[in-house]
Parts: C-alpha cells; sequence; structure tokens
C-alpha cells in the first residue's frame, strides 16, 4: 500500500526534475515519455501520441462500467527563469510558469495511489494533456479521437492557485473562467519624413487614438452587468527615430464569459477601429479569433467536488469562489463533450502565475492527489 509521505517525496522529486526540463506546447517529448513510463511502471494500460504528445493512461477496478477523467497539463512557457533553485530549467527561455510541472505530478500520484489502493469501481481515465496555453492541446486529443477511443462520462481538472494558502480549495458552479479572443488591427497610411508630417498620413497618431478608443468598449458599450475586459499589449510601427510609420499593428486580447458579449466586442471593436481610421485618413484591417471558450462548470458535479474535497481539506478551508476569473483554461473544451468540474488549490504566497520568479509549492502536491482520489472513490463507489 501507498505510504503517503513516501509518495509525497517521490511527486516532489518528479515535480523538481519536470520542472527543470520544461517544453513548449506540442513539444513535450521528455514530459510524456516520463509520464508513460511511469503510467506503465504503475500498472496502467497507456497511449502515447493522443493528440500529438498527449497521454491517456487507464485504470480498471471491479465490474462496474462508468468511466470518468482525470486531466493535468504538461507544457511550460517562454518565459526565462530568475529563480535560484538548484532545480531551475535546463532549457533556456522556457520554463514552467504556471505550474503544470506540480499538476502532472499531482494526477501521477493519483494514478500509483488508485493503483495500490483501488477503492472504487469502475473505470479511470488519465489525461495528460500537451499545449493548454495556447490552447489547442484538447482540441487536438478531442480532435484524434479521444472521447471514442478512451471514453467517459465525466472530467475534472484542477489549478493551483498563488495567493491562495496551500491546503485550501475553492471552486463555483457555472462560469468559473473566461473565454480568451485575440486581436490584432493593422493600420496603413503613408509615412515619411518626422519634420514633415503634412506631407503623408502617418499612422503612430491614430494608433495611440485607437488604443485609447478601445478602452470605451467595455466602459460604454457593454452593458456593467457583463463581465469583459480588453487589453492592449503590443503597438508595432515600421517608423524609427527621423521617419514616422506608414504601417503600425494593434495587438490584444479580450476576456468575456458569454458568446454574445464576445460578438459585440468584435462588433464594437470593428467600428470603433474603422471610424478611427477615416478620421486620422488612413485604412483599417481586424483580425479577431477566438482562441479559448468560456469555463463553466456543471452544477451538480461541483457539489460532488465540495463533498469529496470536504474528505481532504479542513472544512474552513473549503469555499465557493466568490466571482469567475478572467484567466482562461482549454479545459472547457472537455466540458463541450461530457460535464465537468474545475477546481483551485492553494498553492501558498508564490509569486504570481507566468511571472519568471514564479515555482510551484511542493506542500501542496499532497493535496491534489487527495482530491483526485477522493473524488474517484465517491463517484465510483464500491457497491
Amino acid at each position: 500500500m501507498a505510504d503517503l509521505n513516501i509518495l509525497e517525496g517521490e511527486m516532489t522529486g518528479w515535480r523538481r526534475d519536470l520542472h527543470a526540463h520544461p517544453e513548449f506546447g506540442f513539444e513535450e517529448m521528455r514530459a510524456s515519455a516520463f509520464v508513460a513510463a511511469k503510467l506503465r511502471e504503475f500498472g496502467l494500460e497507456v497511449a502515447e501520441n493522443v493528440g500529438g504528445t498527449g497521454v491517456v493512461g487507464t485504470l480498471k477496478r471491479g465490474i462496474g462500467n462508468r468511466a470518468i477523467a482525470l486531466r493535468a497539463d504538461m507544457d511550460a512557457l517562454r518565459i526565462t527563469e530568475q529563480g535560484t533553485a538548484g532545480y531551475r530549467s535546463k532549457n533556456p527561455g522556457v520554463m514552467h510558469a504556471c505550474g503544470h510541472d506540480g499538476h502532472t505530478a499531482m494526477l501521477l500520484g493519483a494514478a500509483k495511489l488508485l493503483a495500490e489502493q483501488g477503492g472504487f469501481d469502475g473505470t479511470v481515465r488519465f489525461i495528460f494533456q500537451p499545449a493548454e496555453e495556447w490552447g489547442k492541446g484538447a482540441l487536438a486529443m478531442l480532435d484524434d479521437g479521444l472521447m471514442e477511443r478512451f471514453p467517459f462520462e465525466e472530467i475534472y481538472g484542477l489549478h493551483n492557485m498563488p495567493g491562495l494558502p496551500i491546503g485550501h480549495f475553492e471552486t463555483r458552479p457555472g462560469p468559473i473562467m473566461s473565454a480568451e479572443d485575440n486581436f490584432e488591427i493593422v493600420l496603413a497610411g503613408v509615412g515619411g519624413h518626422a519634420a514633415r508630417p503634412h506631407a503623408g498620413n502617418e499612422v503612430l497618431v491614430a494608433a495611440c487614438a485607437l488604443v485609447t478608443n478601445l478602452q470605451t468598449i467595455v466602459s460604454r458599450r457593454l452593458s456593467p452587468a457583463d463581465i469583459a475586459v480588453v487589453s492592449v499589449t503590443e503597438l508595432i510601427t515600421d517608423g524609427t527615430r527621423n521617419a514616422l510609420p506608414g504601417l503600425a499593428r494593434i495587438l490584444g486580447d479580450a476576456r468575456s464569459f458569454r458568446p454574445e458579449v464576445s460578438a459585440e466586442i468584435e462588433k464594437q471593436m470593428r467600428v470603433i477601429a474603422e471610424g478611427t481610421a477615416l478620421a486620422h485618413n488612413v485604412s483599417a484591417a481586424v483580425n479577431y479569433t477566438r482562441e479559448f471558450v468560456p469555463l463553466v462548470n456543471d452544477e451538480r458535479l461541483v457539489e460532488e467536488a465540495f463533498a469529496a474535497a470536504r474528505t481532504v481539506f479542513e472544512l474552513d478551508h473549503i469555499a465557493t469562489a466568490r466571482e469567475p476569473m478572467t484567466g482562461s483554461e482549454d479545459f472547457a473544451r472537455f466540458l463541450a463533450n461530457v460535464p465537468g468540474c474545475f477546481v483551485f488549490l492553494g498553492n501558498g504566497n508564490s509569486a504570481p502565475l507566468h511571472n519568471p520568479n514564479y515555482d510551484f509549492n511542493d506542500a501542496g502536491l499532497i493535496y491534489g492527489v487527495g482530491f483526485h482520489a477522493a473524488i474517484v472513490r465517491q463517484r465510483l463507489p464500491v457497491a
């Protein structure tokens, strides 16, 4: 039988090994091989290369015909790590700045625990997903026949949360994470000498005006009852010190929780871009794409998640998240096929997610394993 102290030490070793060898989305060759080898060591059926670098482990116990899934993400970010830990990234320019190394270690730990201890009747699918950060990994696994090859009836996932103390648990029914849309607006005019702006139709003043005007989408063109964010993140021109630009690119993203709001943001963005361009005698072209869909928890399974959490966490450390997050998660793609629930586990006072100084807190590993095992045993009870 698995000793939890020993398992915690093993998970810490796995997590730090993964942290030292981060890989970007769909490049997780080492991580997926590591995961597959561990799952086989634990006695699971293993399928590799699902949706590119994804791995699915299957564990069956008893005679039950129900199946549920647990999911972890494996990919890292293109960020240069500034931490000084002995296990810091050995892959320059790439780091685990979002804790996917911890998520993977926790799910591996749950696979080992459940393989050794059982306590459930049915089938568990352990889904190790690539490329979450750019919203393509879940779709790739689904397009590769995930649901047909490894069917399941419901799915659970988790994410660490800096600022929430270790040993704390949060989730909420309904919308919990937002959609993410990306946009690029290209302004084209006639550049020229910085000393003679009247001789052309430069675009920088128009671009600056457009960046400001886009802020009115949320403040003046959407209902105050709707949560939304429009953020410009890049302004790139072809100008130089003494030359006015003739081309400018404005890039950014928008967050929302309802398709109708996303559609209205795009509509108003096009109106504002065209109007601003017309006022400055330049042209505007808008490219608007939808990368992540809203993550909406199933209300019934949220109650099941809370019930499982009460067997793992102290009661006063379990809470309903007060409001949805405007971050995005492609776990939402699975929920178009089956109901599910996504939860947050405390990561203590670490640096924020996607920060070059971030590091997953290993003290949280045992709580993730506990929740994974508890939800499996609750949803696939032994008669």
